[in-house]
């Protein structure tokens, strides 16, 4: 089963194992993307996160298809993204899925973050603690090295 999430409300790991552990799986791997307190000699206070929710959904739905294809013994994949303010410390995104066996499971989140990072219309605002701001643009977004549309831009200024 995918469990696919967009959300306002803190992350919980204990939440998410639940949600993707099976009494015939013995490996469940995770990711957790969290937001750090520094970038590039900036103090940053909070991210600020905005999604194309429909198309984010319908994109997460195919990055799970690919999984199931590429590693037909996953069980349950949990993609869940926040959205609004996440302060320092505190999960943007947890991307946990379950297996019979280790490799699978721990191959499956590697592809799906990176996936994720490329492919799915989240936005990451950068706020720091002089006040000022800025978006930040996704460098794995596969046209982030050429002049972007306005829609390819938005696709790319994305999360996490």
């Amino acid at each position: 089963m995918d469990y696919l999430k967009l959300t306002e409300n803190v992350l919980t790991l204990d939440d998410v194992l639940k949600t993707v552990s099976s009494p015939d799986c013995g490996a469940v791997s995770f990711f957790v993307g969290t937001t750090r307190d520094n970038f590039n000699s900036l103090k940053v206070k909070q991210l600020v996160y905005q999604a194309y929710e429909s198309m984010a959904y319908k994109v997460m739905k195919v990055v799970c298809a690919d999984i199931r294809k590429r590693w037909p013994d996953v069980k349950h994949i949990a993609i869940y993204h926040r959205l609004g303010e996440v302060p320092v410390m505190e999960a943007s995104v947890v991307i946990a899925i379950s297996s019979p066996h280790r490799q699978a499971s721990l191959s499956a989140v590697d592809y799906a973050i990176n996936t994720l990072k490329s492919s799915v219309p989240v936005w990451k605002k950068e706020e720091y603690e002089d006040g000022d701001a800025a978006w930040k643009e996704n460098s794995e977004c596969p046209w982030s090295s050429s002049k972007p549309s306005l829609d390819e831009s938005k696709a790319c200024n994305k999360s996490s």
